[in-house]
């Protein structure tokens, strides 16, 4: 599996391009919008953009999904459906930090705990782990120990809780029992900011680091 991200809206929010080697099939994690830098990365490499997947609906995770989808043909998969009241609010949201007008969708398919989604002729697992919103998802792609956290997880920092059904005591429960099982060693892309490990993240992430629940 190969990837890259791509930092788009205003808050810098990292759209993640998934793709299968030899098929060149792929898939988009995350086009919060600036689809036009979407779109080139994929036409320079060549692929073949084949769904949407999304890790929650926050509007700079998801607002140009609709407009993509539409554009390509795309199906779209996830969140998990507690995040359905997020969507719904989109056309507030992006008037209220001043984006352009982003249109309100329904996922093909609302994605729950143990799901599979298909990139190509890769896998990738599903995790629910509310917490930031209430249908936030993680994307885990075992082969590679790779995972895709949304706003679950950062390098030093976790997501915030004090949006609407957001819950700290959830987010703690969501990176502790769901992600640290994953294993030191998976690699992961957070929704902003820079890479890390689950592992560096155990031993220095101010929030969530062993010793504090030592």
């Amino acid at each position: 599996m190969q990837f890259h991200s791509i930092p788009v809206t205003p808050f810098q929010q990292n759209c993640t391009l998934l793709w299968c080697e030899d098929s060149k099939r792929a898939a988009v994690v995350d086009p919060g919008g600036d689809l036009d830098k979407i779109c080139a990365f994929v036409h320079k490499r060549g692929l073949r953009l084949e769904k949407i997947l999304l890790t929650h609906g926050h509007l700079d995770h998801v607002g140009g999904t609709a407009a993509l989808s539409r554009q390509l043909q795309l199906p779209i998969e996830g969140p998990h459906r507690g995040d359905q009241f997020w969507i719904e609010q989109l056309p507030m949201q992006a008037q209220m930090f001043n984006f352009p007008p982003v249109e309100v969708f329904t996922p093909d398919r609302w994605l729950a705990q143990g799901d599979i989604v298909e990139v190509g002729d890769q896998q990738l697992e599903v995790l629910h782990c509310p917490g930031h919103t209430p249908g936030h998802v993680v994307f885990f792609h075992r082969p590679s120990q790779l995972a895709l956290v949304g706003d679950v997880l950062f390098a030093g920092s976790i997501g915030r809780t004090d949006f609407p059904q957001g819950d700290h005591d959830t987010l703690i429960r969501s990176i502790t029992e769901r992600l640290w099982p994953l294993g030191d060693g998976v690699r992961f892309v957070p929704g902003h900011g820079p890479m890390s490990s689950f592992g560096q993240e155990r031993r220095t992430n101010p929030f969530v680091a062993d010793k504090r629940f030592g």
